[in-house]
C-alpha cells in the first residue's frame, strides 16, 4: 500500500510548526560561493536541519516544497527565501530552472523519500536524504541509480559519522585501545504517540527498526568497520492499545560479524529507551549514553594501555556541542562534497547497505515486509 503526499497531509501528523528564530548570519566570507538547499517537507527534522544551514560556511536554504503555503511562507521569511522559490508537492519540478537551488534536502516520511529523491535528480538538484534511505532495497537501487543517470551527488544524513565524540569511539577501536573487540549491545527507543505517522507502515515501511533501531545497526558497523554476514531476530507487541495494528512494537536482533564480533541489538516504540552502545573487548570497555540524539552524548572507557598489569586508562568525556550542530556538521560535508565533486562519505550506498540488513533482519525474525 502506497500513500500519496496528498493523503499524508490529510493525516495531518506533521503538525509541528518550525521554530521561528532569528537568521544567524553563516560566517562565510562575503562571495564565498554557498550550495542553496531546498527543503522538501517542513517538519521537525527539517527545523533542525534549517537551525544547522544557518551556521554553515558554504549552504543556505534557497527554496522550500510543502504542502502548507501559509506555513511555507512564513519559514520563508525567516530564512530569506523568496515567495518565488516556494513549490507545492504537485509543482515541485518546477525547481529545475530555480539556478538558487543546487541541493535538496528530503526529509519526508520513508516511503516517500524514494519519490522525491529521483524528482529531484531528474532535475538536476543533488540530494541529501534523511534515513532510513528507503523503505525497501529495490527502492533504494532505484535512488542510486537515478543519482547516477543525472549526474549528481546522493548522501544519506547519518549525520554521527559526522561526530566528533562518535568518531573518538571509533578511533579507539581502530587504534587498537580496547584490544580485540568481542561483543557490542546497543539500544533505541521511545514511546510511541498514537497519532505519530511512524506508527503507519504504509508511511514508515516498518517499526522501530526503520526509525532508531537503524543507529544500532549502522553504529555497531562503524564501529567494527565491517559489515555483518549473520543474522537472527525476534519481534513482539506487548501493548494492545491499537497502536501496532501494522507493525511491531518490539525487535531484537544479532549480528555476526566476519572477525567473530557478535553484536545485540534492540529497538521498541513502546519504552522511553535512551540510546547507547556499550562495546566489551580483550583489554576493556567502552560505552556511550545519550549515543544517537542530537546533544549530550557522553563518551565512557576502562582499558590497560597495553598488556594486562600495564597502567589502567579512563575516558569519561561528554559532549559540550548543542543543537544544531550536527546538522551544521552534515550539510557542510555535503556542500563540500557537491562543490568539490566528491563522493559523499555517507553515500547512497551506504544507506543501501543498511536497507539489506533490515531486510535480513526482518527474514531472520519471520516478518514479512511490504
Amino acid at each position: 500500500m502506497r500513500v500519496t503526499r496528498r493523503e499524508f497531509s490529510k493525516l495531518g501528523a506533521m503538525g509541528l510548526a518550525a521554530r521561528m528564530l532569528p537568521v544567524v548570519s553563516a560566517g562565510a566570507q562575503s562571495g564565498e560561493r554557498k550550495v542553496g538547499y531546498c527543503v522538501i517537507g517542513l517538519g521537525t527534522i527539517a527545523d533542525h536541519f534549517m537551525r544547522g544551514v544557518q551556521g554553515s560556511s558554504n549552504s543556505k536554504i534557497t527554496g522550500l516544497v510543502s504542502g502548507h503555503r501559509d506555513k511555507a511562507e512564513r519559514i520563508a521569511a525567516q530564512y530569506g527565501v523568496p515567495k518565488s522559490s516556494i513549490y507545492s508537492y504537485e509543482d515541485m519540478d518546477k525547481f529545475r530552472d530555480n539556478k538558487m537551488i543546487d541541493a535538496v534536502y528530503v526529509a519526508l516520511p520513508n516511503s516517500m523519500h524514494a519519490e522525491y529523491t529521483i524528482r529531484s535528480a531528474k532535475a538536476g538538484k543533488h540530494v541529501l536524504c534523511e534515513k532510513p534511505m528507503s523503505t525497501t532495497v529495490s527502492e533504494a537501487e532505484a535512488m542510486i541509480a537515478a543519482c547516477r543517470d543525472a549526474k549528481v551527488q546522493l548522501m544519506i544524513a547519518y549525520r554521527l559519522h559526522y561526530d566528533p565524540l562518535h568518531l573518538k569511539a571509533v578511533k579507539l577501536i581502530k587504534d587498537g585501545a580496547l584490544g580485540k573487540v568481542q561483543t557490542i549491545n546497543g539500544a533505541f527507543g521511545f514511546d510511541a504517540s498514537p497519532t505519530a505517522w511512524r506508527l503507519n507502515k504504509a508511511l514508515a515501511g516498518g517499526g522501530s527498526l526503520f526509525d532508531v533501531g537503524i543507529y544500532v545497526v549502522n553504529a555497531c558497523r562503524y564501529l567494527t568497520g565491517e559489515e555483518p554476514v549473520k543474522f537472527t531476530a525476534v519481534t513482539s507487541t506487548i501493548d494492545q492499545d491499537g497502536r501496532f495494528s501494522t507493525m511491531e512494537e518490539n525487535v531484537s536482533w544479532t549480528m555476526k560479524f566476519p572477525s567473530g564480533v557478535l553484536a545485540t541489538g534492540s529497538s521498541t516504540y513502546g519504552a522511553q529507551m535512551p540510546g547507547y552502545f556499550k562495546v566489551f573487548a580483550s583489554k576493556g570497555w567502552m560505552e556511550m549514553s545519550s549515543a544517537y540524539g542530537y546533544d549530550g552524548a557522553k563518551l565512557r572507557a576502562s582499558f590497560w594501555g597495553g598488556e594486562k598489569g600495564s597502567p589502567h586508562m579512563e575516558i569519561d568525556e561528554a559532549s559540550t556541542e548543542k543543537d544544531p550542530v550536527q546538522f551544521t556538521r552534515e550539510a557542510d560535508h555535503f556542500s563540500g562534497c557537491v562543490l568539490n565533486n566528491k563522493v559523499p562519505k555517507s553515500s547512497g550506498e551506504e544507506g543501501l547497505r543498511d536497507m539489506k540488513y533490515i531486510e535480513e533482519i526482518y527474514a531472520a525474525a519471520g516478518t514479512v515486509q511490504g
